[in-house]
C-alpha cells in the first residue's frame, strides 16, 4: 500500500478512536458506545482471492523453437488470489547433471501480503501499462522470434496482451512508449525477487503433463519403458487438438520418481524410450501450477 494511503488510513483510525474517547464513552443510559466499523480501502484494487485464481501471469514463448522446448513451456510468473506467487526465470540454464537430459529450471513460491499484492497490481497496471495496453502487438519487422504474452484479471480489467519481440529494437511507433513500459514490467515478472515474504520456497508440483511422441527410428540414450502399469495407448492428444500426433498423460510424482532421474522438478526434455510395444518414443515432461489441471 503506498506510503500516503497507509498513513492517511492510520490517522482515520486513531482520530476515531480519539472521538470515542472524548465525545462519552457511554450513553445517557450507561450503555457504552458501539466501536466504530472500519471499511475496506475503497482505493484498493480488486481481484479475485481463490487459491486457483489467476489474478496476474507472465509467460513467453513460440518462435523457431525445438518442439519439445514448447512441450516444456509453462509461465515464468503467476500471481494467485490468495497471494501466492511461484515464478521461475525461464531465461536460465537449467541444471545439467550430464546425462543428457534436458532439465528445466525448477518453480519457486512464496506468500505475498495484501499490501504487496496491491502495490504489484499497481506497479502492472499503471507504470507496467496493462490498463491502457491493447490485445496484441507485432512489429511486423523481426521474424522468429518469441511472443510474451500478459494476464491480468483485477481492477475490474479482465484482459490477455500479447506482445512479439518483447524488449527488442523495433521502428519508433506511437506504442512505443507503452511497449517499452510492457517491456519493464517483463523483466520485473521474469526476475521477480519476493524480498519481504516469508521467503521463497521450491514449488513442489503436485502433478505434470506427460508428453509422448513416436519417435519414428531409434534414438540417442534410449531407456527402458519405465512403467508397468502405463501403456503408450494411455497417452492421448489434447481436447483441443484431436488429431495431434502429441499425446498427453497427467503423471503423479510417484510415477515421475519411477525415471529414476533427479532434478526433474522444473521438467525435462531429452528423453527417449522403448515402448511395450517396441516402437520409440521421444518423452518431455512439464510440472502443472496450481490452476492447471492437464
Amino acid at each position: 500500500m503506498p506510503t500516503m494511503r497507509l498513513t492517511s488510513l492510520l490517522a482515520l483510525i486513531l482520530m476515531t478512536a480519539a472521538c470515542a474517547g472524548t465525545s462519552g464513552s457511554a450513553n445517557p443510559g450507561g450503555s457504552q458506545t458501539p466501536a466504530p466499523t472500519l471499511r475496506p480501502d475503497p482505493l484498493a484494487i480488486d481481484h479475485p482471492k481463490g487459491a486457483g485464481d489467476v489474478v496476474l501471469r507472465f509467460e513467453e514463448g513460440g518462435g523457431f523453437v525445438p518442439a519439445d522446448f514448447i512441450a516444456t513451456q509453462a509461465p515464468a510468473f503467476t500471481l494467485y488470489g490468495d497471494g501466492t506467487v511461484v515464478f521461475r526465470d525461464s531465461t536460465a540454464p537449467g541444471p545439467d547433471l550430464g546425462d543428457g537430459v534436458v532439465r528445466g529450471v525448477p518453480f519457486r513460491t512464496a506468500r505475498l501480503s495484501e499490501d504487496q499484492v496491491q502495490a504489484l497490481l499497481d506497479r502492472a497496471i499503471s507504470r507496467g501499462a496493462l490498463g491502457i495496453a491493447k490485445a496484441h502487438y507485432d512489429p511486423g519487422t523481426v521474424a522468429d522470434v518469441g511472443t510474451a504474452t500478459f494476464t491480468l484479471n483485477a481492477g475490474s480489467i479482465k484482459k490477455t496482451v500479447s506482445v512479439v519481440a518483447l524488449g527488442m529494437e523495433v521502428p519508433p511507433s506511437i506504442d512505443t512508449q507503452t511497449l517499452a513500459a510492457l517491456a519493464d514490467l517483463g523483466t520485473l515478472l521474469r526476475n521477480f525477487d519476493p524480498t519481504g515474504t516469508s521467503g521463497a520456497q521450491a514449488y513442489e508440483p503436485s502433478a505434470y503433463r506427460a508428453q509422448l511422441l513416436d519417435a519414428g527410428a531409434p534414438q540417442q540414450n534410449t531407456r527402458a519403458w519405465p512403467w508397468p502399469g502405463i501403456k503408450p495407448a494411455d497417452f492421448k492428444p489434447p481436447a483441443e487438438q484431436p488429431d495431434s500426433s502429441f499425446l498427453r498423460r497427467v503423471f503423479t510424482p510417484k510415477e515421475v520418481a519411477a525415471l529414476g532421474l533427479n532434478g526433474l522438478e522444473g521438467g525435462a526434455s531429452g528423453l527417449a524410450f522403448k515402448g511395450p510395444d517396441r516402437k520409440t518414443y521421444a518423452f518431455t515432461l512439464r510440472p502443472l501450477l496450481p490452476d492447471e489441471q492437464s
